[in-house]
């Protein structure tokens, strides 16, 4: 396809996924059960980075971390003690397991009684400069932050395979898709729209086997690996498209891939 046809086809795809009805199957149904912010993204952040393997799998993993959290994901933040985390002694989710999930929790109740905000927008957020291309700054501070040793002298060192960086040439797949769902407009009832400072211009699209593998049959996709760099590769294609809000063809370059089989 020539790129008019093609940005008419990828439309078209888009108004077809982005809507409520792609909800129910799709971990984002995760954050979609709550309606205060705080809970919105603490539910969001865990949805995303549990999201490998099958869809059920992880929306059932997520029913489990947020029934021990009694479906109050920030009250539970603020306030646990040591002895509220018995219930999640035995938690896991493929290699994801108790003892990451300490560390998540530490981190989250630190970032909300300390930074001075009341969203978790900041620990991303802080680190983007309005002219900055796209969120790699963002996500190598939040790796190095999340794993600070000043702050977190004991953090277990086999949590860092749970958070993605760019530093480590990771596509960043599910925080990348993580910011989309807190950044992007809520217009279409799936995204939430909640985080203000960082631009839907700004976010790199996530990249999967599905979505690299539609990206190529179009030649929106060069790059042999599903690297860091693929990720911004397609991304900088798709801003040709919708300079915007280019990360909306994740939906079609998903759907296309998942649904169709294309």
């Amino acid at each position: 396809m020539i790129e008019g046809e093609l940005k008419e086809f990828l439309d078209k795809k888009v108004v077809q996924y982005e809507k409520p009805d792609f909800i129910k199957d799709d971990p984002i149904c995760v954050p979609h059960r709550f309606s205060k912010k705080q809970d919105i993204e603490i539910a969001g952040f865990f949805a995303a980075i549990l999201a490998w393997g099958n869809r059920k799998s992880i929306i059932s993993s997520c029913n489990r971390l947020l029934a021990g959290m009694d479906h109050a994901p920030y009250d539970f933040i603020r306030n646990f003690e040591e002895q509220d985390l018995k219930p999640f002694l035995g938690f896991a989710h493929r290699t994801f397991n108790a003892t990451d999930l300490f560390h998540f929790l530490g981190f989250l109740q630190y970032h909300y009684k300390t930074s001075g905000t009341l969203s978790l927008e900041t620990a991303f957020s802080k680190y983007l400069k309005k002219n900055d291309s796209d969120t790699e700054p963002a996500l190598v501070s939040f790796y190095n932050s999340f794993f600070d040793e000043e702050t977190f002298p004991d953090y277990p060192r086999r949590t860092r395979k749970h958070i993605a960086t760019p530093f480590k040439k990771s596509a960043c797949k599910r925080l990348n898709m993580f910011l989309r769902w807190m950044v992007r407009s809520n217009a279409k009832g799936v995204d939430f729209g909640i985080w203000k400072t960082i631009k839907p211009s700004q976010l790199v699209c996530p990249l999967d086997v599905h979505v690299a593998r539609v990206a190529k049959h179009f030649n929106l996709l060069q790059r042999p690996g599903n690297d860091w760099l693929a990720a911004k590769e397609l991304t900088q294609n798709l801003k040709l498209l919708d300079a915007k809000d280019p990360v909306k063809y994740d939906f079609a370059l998903f759907g296309l891939g998942v649904v169709e089989k294309f």
